[in-house]
């Protein structure tokens, strides 16, 4: 194989593709970039890890056609090191290495078989439709961090997508805490379900997150792919059944309370300096215009913030985990948000004041 293509181009395949190469010791090659000519003057660098496949297609002057394996962390390594000056890389195959070339550079890299680096799943399936890549990293950002980080139920261990009228709707929860995400459609489509798992999200989101336009999504049986000119990604699903979360949603509420998104921040980071091995944080309301934040540590001492907030209905004193509230907002632009609850040991539902497509559930803690 010779080739010859713009550092540019090879660059942001590579550092796009470089995750998702695999650590597998049984089976080197994973840790490989597999690099093949196409006739129409283009090469294809391909990445799996088996979860996650990755193809990127970049325009090449090809002078010799072939394929090789190449260790991914030195290729890429070697190529991020080189000056953005450079205007093109030659890669020239010669008794099982590579040579790579700039105008200032030269590197030899040791290569493995080709014959062993595995296939990625292509999709051509029926089941598919198109939406706004920048919309549906939205909707894995707004939900995936609530999923589980146990795999012992691989459906919590992921992030639930589905379709309801023209919304597709995201989900995630590890029983603890649930959040949900809407994304309206252009093209209303019922797709079925999809489990995307967790440990697989990141890199989605790293791949998507970079194309600005409507990414073509196929689904099959245990796999789901993206499209997007030149680029082809392609996960693993897990074949099950995601409860039916609804059920837990609080149909009425007995307190509403609205308070500024930063200032609830504020009180709930101060909280935390006191707070005990079990992040528990005390919500308190004795007052329409006052909501308290408390939290006490045996070994530490205690706080209690004071926050203005506008509050309908009973007075409450309810304790939850800190880290699963101040998470959400990571989701929430809106200034200002609802937190709703339902009595004791009842679920707290937090809402943005201006945005009804996102919602998040967080179960309250015994004393």
């Amino acid at each position: 194989m010779r080739i010859e293509c713009s550092q540019e181009k090879i660059k942001e395949a590579i550092n796009l593709s470089k995750h998702i190469l695999g650590k597998n010791m049984t089976l080197p090659v994973l840790s490989c970039f597999y690099i093949e000519t196409r006739k129409n003057n283009s090469i294809i660098i391909k990445a799996t890890n088996l979860d996650l496949g990755i193809e990127i297609e970049i325009p090449s002057k090809v002078e010799e056609e072939g394929s090789i394996a190449v260790p991914g962390q030195i290729l890429a390594s070697f190529i991020d090191s080189t000056s953005d000056n450079e205007k093109s890389i030659k890669i020239e195959e010669n008794q099982g290495n590579i040579k790579v070339i700039t105008s200032r550079n030269s590197g030899i890299i040791k290569t493995l078989p080709t014959d062993d680096f595995p296939s990625i799943p292509c999709i051509e399936s029926d089941n598919k439709f198109t939406l706004s890549a920048n919309d549906f990293v939205k909707g894995l950002k707004s939900t995936w961090y609530s999923s589980s980080i146990s795999s012992i139920k691989p459906e919590l261990s992921s992030v639930y997508i589905y379709c309801e009228d023209e919304f597709v709707i995201f989900v995630a929860t590890d029983s603890f805490r649930l959040a949900e995400k809407k994304i309206k459609m252009r093209k209303s489509k019922d797709f079925g379900q999809i489990l995307i798992p967790y440990k697989n999200i990141p890199e989605i989101i790293r791949v998507l997150e970079r194309i600005n336009g409507d990414v073509e999504v196929q689904l099959e049986k245990n796999q789901i792919s993206f499209n997007y000119n030149g680029i082809y990604l392609t996960s693993r699903v897990i074949d099950g059944v995601f409860p039916d979360y609804k059920q837990i949603i609080p149909k009425q509420s007995l307190t509403d309370i609205i308070v500024l998104k930063q200032d609830l921040i504020n009180a709930l980071k101060l909280s935390n300096i006191f707070s005990d091995k079990f992040n528990q944080v005390n919500i308190k309301v004795s007052s329409f215009k006052k909501c308290e934040i408390r939290t006490k540590n045996n070994d530490i001492g205690e706080n209690t913030s004071i926050i203005d907030a506008a509050i309908t209905g009973e007075m409450i004193d309810i304790n939850f985990n800190y880290k699963y509230i101040i998470d959400c907002f990571q989701s929430i632009d809106s200034d200002s948000v609802t937190l709703t609850l339902n009595g004791m040991h009842r679920p707290m539902i937090i809402s943005p004041i201006s945005d009804k497509t996102f919602r998040y559930i967080v179960m309250p803690m015994n004393r």
